[in-house]
């Protein structure tokens, strides 16, 4: 456990926690004493709550499909069964599944990219607001990517832009009713290989061209010259996610070198 508890019998449901950003983040707020309900629809969420556990934290995990209002709803209620409420939601889950130009995508691969990088922040919020009403308090914060503007991904873009305009309009809209609404757009950041692929097709060398241009992009944006590390986009969420934010909300935070996205 860490000697700062800014989390103490917080309720804190976490999106996207079985690998990369989400899990530092499930850990690390169940290491400030919160109550960690950890979503996501891979198995792999079960380690990160044995790791929990094992730390002496105390962790729920639900396995949802968070492109639906449904499986969004079933977190938030998860939530409400286990600990009695909600007092914070960090909507983790999103990234690009391809890297090409626009042309190149098919109104089938628009469809997922959008599916997969908007909606499960618009339905987690959607499914916490009336909880949070309830409450007349509660804390939101978005992960958002300076890939707002950026080559390559212009559907994971656009997306990401999506959850600006919502942070900015449900901060502004529910500010008297005590409720904080952030985000962080993350830059670059070196994480371990994923366990689970978003893309589970081998890539071809013009993809992998494409790729490397989104690589090379990103660094020459980025003002430090270098990729970002999990915990250096942890500390940013968790500092919004806390009290240490109390006078900030309708924000988008980049947390990219010096890349403003």
């Amino acid at each position: 456990m860490s000697d700062r508890q800014r989390f103490l019998n917080k309720v804190v449901i976490v999106t996207g926690a079985a690998q990369g950003i989400g899990r530092g983040v499930a850990l690390q707020v169940a290491a400030e004493g919160a109550q960690v309900v950890m979503a996501d629809r891979s198995e792999y969420v079960a380690e990160v709550l044995a790791e929990i556990q094992a730390a002496g934290g105390d962790a729920v995990t639900i396995n949802a499909d968070l492109e639906t209002y449904a499986g969004a709803q079933s977190v938030v209620a998860k939530a409400i069964d286990t600990y009695g409420g909600v007092d914070i939601l960090i909507n983790n889950v999103g990234g690009a599944i391809w890297m090409k130009p626009f042309q190149e995508f098919s109104e089938e691969e628009i469809i997922k990219e959008v599916n997969r990088s908007l909606f499960p922040t618009m339905w987690c919020c959607r499914a916490v607001l009336p909880e949070m009403l309830k409450n007349q308090k509660g804390t939101i914060v978005n992960v958002s990517s300076i890939a707002t503007c950026g080559i390559n991904r212009i559907p994971y873009s656009a997306s990401k832009g999506g959850i600006n305009a919502l942070t900015k309009s449900l901060a502004f809209a529910h500010a008297k009713d005590g409720i904080r609404v952030n985000a962080v757009a993350t830059g670059g950041t070196e994480a371990p290989p994923r366990k689970v692929p978003r893309n589970t097709a081998p890539l071809s060398e013009q993809e992998q061209a494409w790729m490397q241009e989104v690589v090379d992009q990103t660094i020459d944006r980025t003002f430090l010259g270098r990729y970002g590390t999990i915990q250096e986009q942890v500390n940013a969420i968790l500092f919004l996610a806390s009290d240490d934010a109390s006078y900030v909300t309708g924000t988008v935070v980049p947390v990219g070198g010096g890349d403003q996205g």
